[in-house]
C-alpha cells in the first residue's frame, strides 16, 4: 500500500470536512485514506475554535446557556452545516421505511422531511443543554467537552471509512472515502484518540480518565450502531450517513461528559 505524504492527508481532511481555506491537491483513494486518518485533527481544530468562542463569551459575562449556543454554532458554521444536513437526510431516509433505492432517493432531495426536522431539533437541543450544564459546572468542563466531542465526531468518520464498509452509491463523498482506511489504521487511530482524550481530561482537571474514556467508548458505540443500521438499510454508507455519524458521536460524548 503506497504511503501518502502527511500534508496531502491533512489537506484532504481539512478541505473536505471544514470550510477552512485549504487547497486539496489530490482527490484519489490514497489521499482519501490519509485524509480520513487525519479527520480527528480536523475535529480538534473545530473543537478548539468552538471552545474558544464559548470561553470568550463567558469572559465577557455571558451565561452558560449563551456560551453553549455559541459553542454548538461554531462546528455548524465551520462545516457549512453539512453534518447537520447529513443527520437530517439520514433520519428522513431511515424514517421513510422504504426500500434502499427509494430511501436513498429521499435522502438526495433538497427538502427536509419531518423525521429530519425532529432529529435536528432534538440533537441541537441535547448538545446545547449538555454544554450549558458543563459550562455551568466550570469553564474547563465546557471547553474540554467541546473539544472532545468535536474530535470524537471526526474519529467516528475514520472508523466508518474502514475497509469492509461499502458505499451505498457509486458517486459522492461516501463513495470516495468508503473502505479507504485499513482496519489496523482505524484501530490505531481509535486507541490514539482515546489515550489523548483521557490524558486531556486528567491534565486539564475537569474530568477523570474513567469519564473521558467512557465518553469515547459510548460515542463510538452509538456511531457504530447507526453505521451498522444504515449499512443494512441502504446497502452501504453515503456522505449523509457520515454526517449523521459525526453528530451522533458528538451528541453522545457531550451527554456523557455533562452527567455527574
Amino acid at each position: 500500500m503506497p504511503a501518502i505524504p502527511p500534508l496531502d492527508g491533512l489537506r484532504f481532511a481539512f478541505g473536505t470536512l471544514t470550510v477552512i481555506p485549504v487547497r486539496v491537491t489530490r482527490w484519489d483513494r490514497e489521499a482519501a485514506r490519509g485524509g480520513m486518518l487525519c479527520a480527528p485533527l480536523a475535529g480538534l481544530a473545530v473543537g478548539a475554535a468552538a471552545a474558544g468562542l464559548g470561553l470568550v463569551l463567558l469572559f465577557l459575562g455571558a451565561g452558560a446557556p449563551l456560551a453553549a449556543v455559541a459553542t454548538v454554532a461554531v462546528p455548524a458554521v465551520l462545516t457549512r452545516g453539512l453534518h447537520l444536513d447529513g443527520l437530517a437526510d439520514t433520519a428522513d431516509g431511515l424514517g421513510s421505511g422504504k426500500p434502499a433505492e427509494d430511501a436513498l432517493r429521499i435522502m438526495k432531495q433538497s427538502d427536509i422531511g419531518p423525521f429530519g426536522v425532529i432529529a435536528l431539533v432534538l440533537t441541537l437541543l441535547a448538545q446545547v443543554a449538555a454544554l450549558a450544564q458543563a459550562y455551568d459546572a466550570s469553564w474547563a468542563r465546557g471547553a474540554c467537552a467541546a473539544v472532545v466531542s468535536a474530535t470524537l465526531a471526526r474519529l467516528a468518520l475514520t472508523l466508518a471509512a474502514r475497509a469492509g464498509v461499502p458505499a451505498a452509491r457509486p458517486e459522492g463523498l461516501g463513495a470516495a472515502v468508503a473502505g479507504v482506511v485499513p482496519l489496523r489504521g482505524a484501530v490505531l487511530a481509535a486507541v490514539a484518540v482515546a489515550g489523548a482524550v483521557a490524558a486531556a481530561g486528567v491534565f486539564f482537571g475537569p474530568y477523570g480518565p474513567v469519564r473521558t474514556v467512557l465518553a469515547v467508548a459510548l460515542a463510538l458505540a452509538a456511531a457504530e450502531a447507526l453505521l451498522r443500521h444504515c449499512t443494512r438499510r441502504f446497502g452501504g454508507v453515503t456522505g449523509d450517513v457520515f454526517g449523521g455519524l459525526a453528530e451522533t458521536a458528538a451528541t453522545t460524548a457531550l451527554i456523557v461528559l455533562s452527567l455527574g
